[in-house]
């Protein structure tokens, strides 16, 4: 995620696991995913982040990074822009199969099922690597046990920046243990705001206009059923934010259910 970098001391270490890089792939010139060991002892619920970095100078350098795999993979994924001045991403970007990274210990995050009251559909909009948390909740069976339809958007601005385009429309809905669970349920509506394509412009545009609803087939927003999960940069979070806002819906936590949650642990870089 594109996110805040912090330096933590030394004697923090023990609050992360050491784990081995078992894949990169550099999908962009600025987009890029990463996969590593995953100790057993470590359980996180579907759409939580953890935070991530390596050791610099003797010190944890790390950011929060949502998990991108599912909760009972044996390995972890996470997806990453790169910032080429970043403290963490201008070196992140570089790490190859075998090195090391700092993994915390403690997952938390708001982006998770038990935030929001039940409901019939549910809504992942999600812009640039704000996509992540979704991609843990798609393969999560217990999503499709609780809703309908699972709707995930994703906006980008370059049809490049699409990724994980394959696995939502091709590979989830044919896999052999998930498939049946996901083909019916699973939408994904993917949009452009800068190269020629099907879907173009913003998210809330798409919104606003009706336009996304007329796509999908499907009602607009109402709070007795559909619910909806935010995460991107911070302006869009609060352009949407504002219109569920004016539709009634009350936004939820862990602690108290709503009709909506959003991740407040990211800021752009």
């Amino acid at each position: 995620m594109t996110d805040t970098t912090l330096a933590a001391p030394a004697k923090a270490s023990g609050a992360f696991f050491l784990e081995t890089v078992t894949h990169v792939e550099h999908s962009t010139d600025e987009l890029f995913t990463l996969r590593t060991t995953r100790d057993p002892t470590l359980r996180f619920a579907s759409g939580q982040f953890v935070m991530l970095g390596l050791m610099v100078a003797g010190k944890p350098l790390v950011r929060a990074y949502s998990i991108v795999s599912a909760n009972y993979a044996d390995e972890l994924e996470f997806y990453s822009i790169k910032v080429q001045d970043g403290p963490l991403t201008s070196r992140l970007q570089h790490v190859e199969v075998g090195d090391q990274i700092l993994i915390g210990r403690k997952p938390t995050g708001t982006l998770i099922l038990d935030g929001l009251r039940p409901g019939e559909n549910l809504y992942l909009l999600g812009t640039g690597t704000g996509l992540a948390p979704f991609l843990s909740l798609v393969r999560d069976p217990e999503t499709y046990e609780r809703y309908e339809k699972v709707v995930v958007t994703h906006t980008v601005r370059h049809t490049a920046d699409l990724s994980y385009r394959r696995l939502l429309e091709h590979d989830l809905p044919n896999d052999p243990d998930l498939g049946e669970l996901v083909a019916p349920k699973l939408i994904y509506y993917p949009s452009v705001t800068r190269d020629p394509f099907v879907n173009q412009g913003r998210i809330t545009d798409l919104i606003q206009s009706g336009q996304l609803f007329d796509d999908l087939g499907l009602p607009p927003f109402d709070r007795a059923r559909d619910r909806v999960m935010l995460c991107g940069g911070p302006s869009v979070l609060t352009d949407l934010k504002a219109l569920l806002l004016a539709r009634a819906y009350e936004e939820g936590s862990v602690h108290s259910p709503g009709d909506f949650v959003l991740e407040r642990a990211f800021v752009e870089t």
